[in-house]
Formats: structure tokens, C-alpha cells, sequence
């Protein structure tokens, strides 16, 4: 802290140099315009001028080239002129070149005050302190210890709860990291994040049971957010534990849409594999490890297309280059009972070597809800698409694309 009190001084340097340098000047802009004042003739210049004009204005009275009322007339604006420009010529008299000089030290004192006052308000000190807890703590409990001691100096900084909540949790304490999550949502609000990571601890420390409290935090979280990864990623250990391993996978492949964490989201993806295997289904399907570069895709079903048809009719999801030159890139395909479902297109999924959708940037998707389950378009087949979409990495947010429109 000494070290950060001294860059604070040594940073306030400059603006109380600032201050102080037009003292320093003051005697040399006094004498300056002392000077100038002294050898100012412009005074008498003016009256010089004045006279030669007034003594032209009498010599053409003189010789009839005037009357008395014009000259009359001309006098008095030559008048009216010679007072104009001594008038704007009166200066105050100089003040001193000390005048003011006890005000420098009050301004200098206000802006050192005002500066660290900010400081204490806005600043981060308390963030400070724990960067050196975690540089200067050389084994866990020590480092526990020190942020606990933090949290007793600062109670209302986030970032002290946001340290203890993670090593309280990984450590086992469940209580002293409900407690400091809590606390975290009481300074932060109820972010649907940390709604969602009180909702899973509850679970975990219920026996992984869904409480009445517990799915009073899920049914919260997803009203504010409906895409929270944590939410999908419990309800998926929930419904495996049940033996529910289709709706395990399900809620995996949600949690892993909103995910951007890479080893969570590899965490599932073995999950899903798990799961798949349980169900006697290949683990090289969607839940796989993507194979190359892809397009994560979230295709669902307008709710006034709902009901039309049957839940185990085919629906094909389909990649294709912008220009439509090629075969197909990837295809894949679920049944109308799946949607909404997450899902990612890769080499996986070409139809065959000579085209796939790592030798394309960007790619048109369609789907296509079919009747007959055969690959050509007919009538009544319900359909949706979406261009431009690029291929790349398949972590993050998911394209959406919305069966919406029915072939006539």
C-alpha cells in the first residue's frame, strides 16, 4: 500500500507543478506590462490626430466650404470619436505580482484532497489488497485465511466473495460457500448466473436432489435468462442419474450452447458420449467431439406450425455452400419431437469426401420437416433457412434457425 500512496503522490506532481508555475512568471508579465503601459503613446497619438482634423474642419469654415450647422455637426462627432478611443484606453491600475498568492497553496491542498477522496470512492485499493493476497499466500488455507480477513475490512466488495465462494466450494465447505455466494448476490443482485450457481450448489449439497427450493432458483433463473448453461448442465446430472439419458443428453447439448468455458464444455460432451452409450446409440453422433471446423446450429419450430404434424416426423438439417455448386456439405438428422435441439455440423456429417464443410468459410443452412422422410422437397413439407453463416469454432452462442414457412 505504501508503494501505491507513493505513486500517488509522485502522479499529483505535475498538476501541483502546474499550479505553482504562473507564480513563478508573475513578476516577469508585471514588469511586461508595466512597461508597455509606461511607453503606450497611443493616447497622445489620438489627440495629435484629433487636432490636425479639427483644424482641416476650421479651414473649410473658413473658406465657405461649410456652413456653421455642418460644422456644428462634424465637430461633434470628431468629439464623440476622440472620446470613444481614450475611453477604451483607461486601464485599472496593476496589481501586485503577489496578489493571489495564498490561493495557489488552498487550490493546491483542494485538488490532493479531492483526488484521494475519488480515489477512496471509486478506486480499487480493495482489489489491490487482494491481488497481494493471492501473490503472497503460499498454500490454500493461508490464502483462505487472508481473504476471510478481507472480507472482514471490506464486506461490500464483490470481488472478496467471488474468491472465497470457489474455494469454499472445491474445498467441501458447502455452508461457507453458500454463505459467500449469497453474500454475492446481496451486493451484485439476482444475476441469473449466480442464481444458477446457487441453484446447482443447493443440489450438490441436497445429494444432487431437486429440492422445492432448489427448483424454485431453476424456475427463476430461466425466467430471467432461458439459456443459462448451468441450469441445463444440472438438470443433465439430475436426469442421468435417473436413468434418463435422452434428457440428460439434451440438456447437456443446451448447457454446452451457452457454454464458453472449453474444458466445461468438454466435460459434457464426454457426458453426452456416456449417456449415448447407454442408449446403445454411436458415439461418433452429435454429441461427439466436433471433428475439425463446424457450425454450431439451434434449430426449433414456429409455435404456429406446432401440432401439424407428427413427433417422429423426419426433419433434415442441411449445410451447403453460398453459390450451390457443391453436394451438400453436411447433413443431419432429428425428428420433430426433438425440437428445439442444439447440435453441431462438422466433417462428421459430409455425404461424402469430395465435399464438406471445412473447405468453406461461410455456408447456407436449411431444414426441412418431411412428410414422406424422402430428400426431395414436396408439398406441405414445412422448411427454414438461414445464409451467410460462417465456419469456424463451434463454442459459444449457437445459430438459430426457425422452421417457419410451409412449401405450397
Amino acid at each position: 500500500m505504501t508503494l501505491l500512496w507513493l505513486a500517488f503522490a509522485i502522479l499529483l506532481l505535475p498538476a501541483l507543478w502546474l499550479l505553482v508555475a504562473p507564480l513563478r512568471r508573475a513578476r516577469l508579465v508585471h514588469d511586461a506590462q508595466r512597461d508597455f503601459e509606461v511607453n503606450d503613446k497611443s493616447a497622445e497619438q489620438n489627440v495629435a490626430i484629433y487636432q490636425r482634423r479639427l483644424a482641416s474642419l476650421e479651414a473649410a469654415l473658413e473658406r465657405g466650404d461649410i456652413d456653421q450647422e455642418r460644422f456644428a455637426t462634424d465637430r461633434l462627432d470628431l468629439d464623440r470619436s476622440l472620446l470613444e478611443d481614450t475611453e477604451g484606453q483607461t486601464r485599472r491600475p496593476l496589481q501586485s505580482p503577489a496578489a493571489g498568492r495564498i490561493v495557489v497553496p488552498i487550490v493546491a491542498l483542494a485538488v490532493v484532497v479531492g483526488a484521494v477522496l475519488w480515489y477512496q470512492q471509486q478506486g480499487a485499493e480493495g482489489d489491490l489488497a487482494l491481488f497481494n493476497d493471492f501473490r503472497q499466500s503460499e498454500s490454500l488455507p493461508a490464502l483462505v485465511e487472508r481473504l476471510e480477513q478481507q472480507a472482514q475490512r471490506q464486506p461490500g466488495n464483490p470481488n472478496v466473495w467471488a474468491s472465497l465462494y470457489p474455494l469454499y466450494r472445491d474445498s467441501g465447505q458447502g455452508e461457507a460457500a453458500l454463505n459467500a455466494l449469497e453474500n454475492l448476490i446481496a451486493i451484485e443482485g439476482r444475476v441469473p448466473s449466480l442464481l444458477a450457481q446457487k441453484a446447482q450448489l443447493k443440489f450438490f449439497m441436497a445429494d444432487r436432489t431437486l429440492t422445492d427450493e432448489v427448483q424454485a432458483l431453476i424456475d427463476e433463473t430461466l425466467e430471467r435468462d432461458s439459456r443459462e448453461p448451468t441450469i441445463f448442465g444440472m438438470l443433465g446430472v439430475h436426469a442421468f442419474d435417473r436413468g434418463d439419458y435422452e434428457q440428460a443428453i439434451d440438456h447437456w447439448r443446451r448447457a454446452i450452447a451457452g457454454m464458453s468455458d472449453s474444458s466445461s464444455s468438454r466435460a459434457l460432451r464426454e457426458g453426452i458420449q456416456i449417456a449415448q452409450q447407454r442408449l446403445g446409440v454411436a458415439p461418433d453422433e452429435q454429441g461427439a467431439i466436433a471433428q475439425g471446423p463446424g457450425v454450431l446450429v439451434s434449430v426449433s419450430l414456429a409455435e404456429e406450425l406446432q401440432g401439424l404434424l407428427d413427433d417422429d416426423t423426419r426433419v433434415f438439417i442441411v449445410a451447403r455452400d453460398m453459390e450451390g455448386e457443391l453436394p451438400p456439405l453436411a447433413v443431419a438428422r432429428v425428428t420433430l419431437g426433438d425440437l428445439p435441439a442444439t447440435l453441431v455440423l462438422d466433417d462428421r456429417h459430409a455425404m461424402s469426401d469430395a465435399a464438406s464443410l471445412s473447405q468453406a468459410s461461410e455456408v447456407r443452412l436449411l431444414v426441412r420437416v418431411t412428410k414422406s422422410g424422402g430428400a426431395t422437397p414436396e408439398t406441405g413439407d414445412m422448411y427454414g433457412d438461414l445464409e451467410g453463416v460462417p465456419v469456424g469454432d463451434v463454442e459459444g452462442e449457437p445459430v438459430e434457425v426457425v422452421i417457419d414457412r410451409v412449401i405450397e
